[in-house]
C-alpha cells in the first residue's frame, strides 16, 4: 500500500514528516502546491487543499482519501461517490479546543474584555461597565455531534441553561444525564441568550443563519460561529448586529483570508479568529496519531474509523 499525504507548503513539514515516521514511516508528504501525478492507493489531506476531480485524476489507483480534520467539504463528495473511494475525517482531534474556544469568546463577549483592554492601552480608565455574567444564561448549541457533547461538558460548571437542536436527537437517557433539553432550531434561536454553531457544512445548512433567523434572536444576544463561513449570511449578520445589537464571536468566513473591507470588519461588538478554534499544539498531535492510526487500520484490512456518509 503506497500513502501520499498532500499537506500545504506553510506547514512545518519537517517537523510533522519526524512525527509521521514514528508511527508509520515511509509515507511520502508532497506540498499542495507541487504533487503529480502518483500510483499512490491512500491519500492523507487537509481542509486547506481543495480535492476535486482533476486531483483525483492524478491518483489512478486510488481507494482511501483520509482528511485530517474535522470538515471535509473541500472534497469533492460526488466525484468520490462516483469512483467509488472511501472517505474518512476525524471528527474528535479538536473538539477540546473548539468547546474551549466556544466558552472563551463567550467570556470575553460577556466581559467585554476587547473593549476594556483597547480603551485601557490607548490610556482610557473606564468607569462604568455593561458586562454580563454566564452564570444563569441560555446556552443554545446547533450541532450535538462529539464538539456539541464536549461542549456540553465544559458549560455544566458554568449554571447555564443548555438547549440544543441536531437533526438526530440524542437519546433520552442522555439528555437527562446532561441536563439538556432538545428544541426545534427556530425555538432555540428564539430562547438563547448566547448561540454556538456546530453543524458541518451540507445543502440544508448552508446559509441556515439567514435575515429571517437572525431577526428571531434575541436583542444583545451572542452568535458564535466555528463551523463554516457559508452557513452564515454575512450581510444579515451586519444587519444584526446594527440592529439588534447582537454580539458575534467569527472564526470561520466563506472565503478565507475574508474580504477585509466588509463592512463587517469595522462593526462593534464583533471578536474575529483566523479559524483556529480547533487549532492548538495539543489538537495538531492528535490529528497526527488519529489520522495516521485511520491509515494503518486500513492497511491491515481494519474498517477505518469515521466514515464520511454525508453528502454534501
Amino acid at each position: 500500500m503506497k500513502v501520499v499525504a498532500i499537506l500545504p507548503a506553510f506547514l512545518d513539514l519537517e517537523n510533522i514528516k519526524k512525527s509521521v515516521d514514528q508511527i508509520m514511516p515511509g509515507i511520502e508528504i508532497v506540498t499542495d502546491t507541487d504533487f503529480k501525478k502518483n500510483d499512490a492507493d491512500v491519500v492523507v489531506i487537509t481542509t486547506f487543499t481543495p480535492f476535486g476531480k482533476n486531483e483525483m485524476d492524478k491518483f489512478p489507483e486510488l481507494k482511501f482519501i483520509q482528511v485530517a480534520s474535522t470538515g471535509y467539504n473541500n472534497v469533492d463528495i460526488k466525484e468520490v461517490r462516483k469512483r467509488n473511494i472511501l472517505l474518512c475525517n476525524v471528527p474528535v482531534a479538536n473538539k477540546d479546543a473548539v468547546a474551549e474556544h466556544a466558552i472563551g469568546v463567550a467570556l470575553a463577549l460577556l466581559k467585554n474584555f476587547i473593549p476594556f483592554h483597547m480603551e485601557i492601552k490607548s490610556g482610557t480608565w473606564p468607569l462604568l461597565t455593561n458586562s454580563r455574567e454566564l452564570q444563569g444564561k441560555t446556552f443554545g448549541i446547533i450541532g450535538m455531534g462529539a464538539i456539541g457533547i464536549k461542549l456540553t461538558q465544559k458549560l455544566i460548571p458554568f449554571n447555564v441553561g443548555i438547549v440544543y437542536y441536531d437533526p438526530v436527537r440524542l437519546p433520552e437517557k442522555d439528555e437527562e444525564f446532561y441536563g439538556l433539553t432538545y428544541l426545534s432550531l427556530d425555538e432555540l434561536i428564539r430562547v438563547s441568550d448566547i448561540i454556538s454553531v456546530h453543524t458541518p457544512l451540507t445543502r440544508s445548512t448552508r446559509m441556515m443563519f439567514n435575515d429571517a433567523r437572525f431577526k428571531m434572536m434575541k436583542d444583545n444576544a451572542i452568535f458564535i460561529n466555528t463551523s463554516r463561513g457559508e452557513i452564515v449570511d454575512e450581510k444579515a449578520l451586519i444587519k444584526a448586529i446594527k440592529e439588534k445589537n447582537i454580539y458575534a464571536a467569527i472564526d470561520v468566513f466563506s472565503i478565507e483570508p475574508p474580504d477585509f473591507s466588509s463592512e463587517l470588519f469595522h462593526l462593534d461588538n464583533v471578536l474575529f479568529s483566523p479559524h483556529i478554534a480547533g487549532v492548538t499544539m495539543e489538537s495538531q498531535e492528535r490529528f497526527i496519531t488519529e489520522t495516521i492510526g485511520n491509515v494503518i487500520r486500513y492497511s491491515q484490512g481494519i474498517e477505518p474509523l469515521y466514515r464520511v456518509e454525508d453528502e454534501l
